[in-house]
């Protein structure tokens, strides 16, 4: 009896330990590696697998390259369905200090790094290229002649630094008295940085003009006034859909070599395509077409470090789709050797 009694208690204990065992083994594979049993890999050929890269990414900064960035996340989580990336527009200016601060893991920026900035640790890659474009309303009473002339880089910096250039018949030699409402953006931003840059080597707090926040509110106020003028980064002037001019603005064409008109190889203005493919031909000078950065402080590393180096491999790919020119071969290599 005390035999059986033996053996029954050693059952339960066999019985306990293949549970345990049993439970330890599905913890395990629901971590991840029953997929890989299940699929034939080992549990350490499926945890190097992009499929189960993981990690929490945060970004802030630039509207130029807001909507590039969320074609970027949207198409990188597809393929690491593990990474969180959380993406916040605000102007170059936020971008910079948010990852400078330590604040977001990437900082979007479309304008030139400052020493002092990188004196504070910012490390940048340039990761694609778009243009800033001046824009007026479409009801404008003197916009079909505008869109003949085109306007010089003189009679802007007139406009906007200088200020004698106060009426619209002054812009396309005409005696209309129709005052020029300027605007120009509020936040500390690469498009205005620039577009100051084009007039004259200039820096945004030189630009005049009723400040307006954001690159959707600047197309808004011009939209609304049939006297405004303004800029706007490439995708905020163009309807994504259409790829026409937003529905109430005017692309001001920029006469590059001063004659009074709009030559054939000036007349690119139509839709975005058009415009995108005279970037990449530098027909649009640059600036006002310009590289943008992304920023960090130090160094990229671990799931941002990984995101940016697709960015500037495979991600390359969405950029005309989306209304941005690829960057040269150089330039990424230049971006990818900084990465490491």
């Amino acid at each position: 009896m005390a035999d059986e009694r033996k053996m029954a208690t050693k059952q339960r204990l066999a019985l306990l330990l293949a549970t345990i065992i049993m439970l330890g083994l599905v913890v395990s594979y629901s971590s991840g590696s029953l997929a890989g049993y299940l699929s034939g890999g080992t549990q350490n050929e499926n945890e190097n697998s992009e499929s189960n890269f993981e990690g929490n990414i945060k970004i802030s900064g630039a509207w130029a390259l807001y909507p590039m960035m969320v074609k970027w996340a949207e198409e990188y989580q597809k393929i690491h369905p593990g990474v969180r990336i959380d993406i916040s527009a605000g102007g170059a200016g936020k971008g910079m200090t948010d990852a400078l601060g330590g604040l977001v893991d990437i900082g979007m920026v479309s304008r030139e790094i400052y020493p002092s900035e990188i004196e504070r640790g910012a490390v940048w890659v340039a990761c694609i290229k778009d243009a800033v474009v001046p824009t007026a309303n479409a009801n404008n009473p003197i916009v079909d002649k505008l869109v003949k002339t085109g306007v010089t880089k003189e009679i802007f910096e007139d406009i906007w630094v200088v200020e004698n250039a106060t009426t619209w018949g002054q812009i396309v030699g005409t005696d209309a008295k129709d005052k020029i409402n300027v605007y120009t953006r509020s936040d500390s931003c690469g498009a205005s940085e620039t577009w100051a840059k084009y007039l004259g080597n200039y820096k945004q707090e030189d630009l005049n003009g009723v400040g307006v926040y954001g690159d959707p509110g600047i197309a808004e106020a011009v939209r609304n006034d049939p006297l405004g003028i303004g800029y706007n980064n490439l995708n905020y002037a163009y309807d994504s859909n259409t790829e026409k001019p937003v529905d109430g603005l005017v692309v001001i064409p920029l006469d590059v070599n001063g004659n009074g008109e709009v030559d054939a190889d000036e007349d690119f203005y139509s839709t975005k395509s058009e415009l995108v493919d005279a970037i990449i031909s530098n027909a649009y000078p640059s600036p006002p077409a310009r590289e943008l950065n992304l920023v960090t402080k130090e160094k990229f590393s671990g799931a941002t470090k990984e995101f940016v180096k697709w960015i500037l491999t495979d991600g390359q790919q969405y950029g005309l789709e989306t209304g941005y020119i690829q960057l040269s071969q150089e330039r990424l290599n230049d971006g990818l050797a900084k990465l490491g």
